[in-house]
């Protein structure tokens, strides 16, 4: 039987390797709550029907969104893990009230995030994605 510990990173595990097929039940099952805080930008997504709403509008503009974790650990209730995301810009991505076009660009930045889980848990409470908003559009030429 494997410990906390490692149930829990192995949820983190299970839970990217969802979002890049887009198995969105398979990710929500994944949480005891679904919830995102995203540091940068500081959009909060509280609830199934609103975390699926991100889903849903994170994926138009880049929907082969992919990641590859680089380190993961785990801290008290934290799992913790440096990865990089991937996805080429095949949608249109809305800023600010502009819509640009697709520019059939790639992009691979470097990121982290922190998944907190319920005391006793291998389920996820929230994802804290850190990571700075416009190093997407940097690496695709648009900013």
């Amino acid at each position: 039987m494997p410990t906390l510990p490692t149930a829990r990173i192995e949820t983190v595990r299970r839970h990217m390797a969802l979002e890049i097929v887009h198995d969105w039940d398979g990710v929500i099952a994944t949480f005891a709550h679904p919830r995102y805080e995203l540091l940068g930008p500081g959009a909060v997504f509280d609830g199934e029907e609103a975390v699926r709403k991100y889903f849903h509008l994170s994926r138009l503009p880049f929907p082969d969104q992919g990641n590859e974790i680089i380190a993961i650990a785990h801290d008290g209730d934290t799992v913790l893990v440096e990865f990089w995301l991937t996805g080429t810009h095949k949608g249109p991505l809305t800023l600010n009230g502009k819509t640009i076009a697709p520019t059939g660009k790639s992009f691979r930045v470097r990121m982290a995030a922190s998944f907190e889980f319920a005391p006793g848990s291998d389920r996820i409470i929230c994802e804290r994605p850190y990571y700075d908003p416009n190093a997407v559009l940097r690496a695709l030429g648009l900013a």
